[in-house]
């Protein structure tokens, strides 16, 4: 499983790849904005700085929300850098522009799927990532993890090669659980990540290590 990094933070995701284990990374508008990255050229500019440091995908956002719009600033992002993903909503508009970039080799990262049917509208426009939102789900009183479950499985029926990229991850043991299910990468904050460290037993461990060899060698 792929581990990608949500941020817009380039501390965070220097510190995320120096641990060796991160395949990408995906952003937002709302995560640019947090970093206050304001202006299309200075997002674009921002965009290269974090292609720069990972060797792998980067998901950048459309802003527009028409066709035209959508594949304008698509192609204006794809150009940035060879490892740059386009980030297209599921909407109506968002699956025909799918559509286009798969016809020119552009690969896409359908966003703001919040059901099967959703994901199945974005494997058949040829969606290279497929992000289905975890924590959205579970904040509505559905089952954020059974979607991600009947998504794999429905791609796995049919040998659909869009990858199901598990988003709005809120604990580290949601990492676990869709290890678990199958997905194909989780994209999460680097406190989540981190989590994943931790066990008492570990610590425990360390503590009693290190205090036997003080005993023996001062």
């Amino acid at each position: 499983m792929k581990f990608f990094i949500d941020t817009a933070n380039l501390d965070q995701i220097k510190e995320a790849n120096d641990m060796g284990i991160l395949d990408g990374v995906t952003t937002n508008p709302s995560l640019m904005a947090k970093e206050g990255i304001a202006g299309n050229k200075n997002v674009w500019k921002h965009y290269e700085k974090i292609a720069n440091i990972v060797d792998g995908d980067v998901s950048a956002e459309v802003i527009a929300t028409d066709f035209k719009g959508m594949v304008n600033e698509g192609e204006i992002l794809a150009a940035i850098a060879p490892n740059i993903v386009v980030k297209i909503p599921m909407i109506k508009e968002g699956v025909k522009a799918l559509s286009y970039f798969t016809e020119q080799g552009i690969r896409t990262n359908c966003t703001l799927v919040f059901s099967a049917a959703q994901a199945l509208l974005a494997a058949k426009a040829g969606a290279t990532y497929v992000s289905p939102f975890i924590g959205r789900v579970d904040d509505t009183n559905w089952d954020g993890l059974q979607l991600i479950e009947e998504i794999v499985e429905i791609y796995a029926n049919y040998g659909f090669l869009t990858e199901v990229l598990a988003a709005s991850i809120r604990t580290s043991l949601h990492i676990k659980q869709c290890a678990l299910i199958g997905a194909d990468v989780v994209t999460c904050p680097l406190k989540t990540i981190e989590g994943l460290f931790k066990h008492p037993l570990t610590d425990i461990g360390l503590e009693k290590f290190l205090a036997d060899y003080k005993k023996v060698n001062g």
